[in-house]
């Protein structure tokens, strides 16, 4: 269910992934990190996020 999976913001994905909320911002920018922009709020699916580090994404 997609309500489960969103995570809503950097620090969100921050506390997620457990990297600093400048790094979750750094890689989104760079396109490493699958992001969802809608105005000013970022949105990040757990299971994107979770496939983006099996690829390597933060290896960088």
């Amino acid at each position: 269910m997609l309500k489960n999976d969103l995570v809503s913001g950097a620090k969100g994905a921050s506390e997620y992934t457990g990297l600093p909320i400048r790094t979750i911002y750094h890689l989104s920018e760079r396109g490493l990190l699958p992001v969802i922009k809608k105005g000013k709020s970022l949105y990040f699916l757990k299971s994107d996020l979770d496939a983006a580090f099996r690829s390597g994404a933060g290896n960088g």
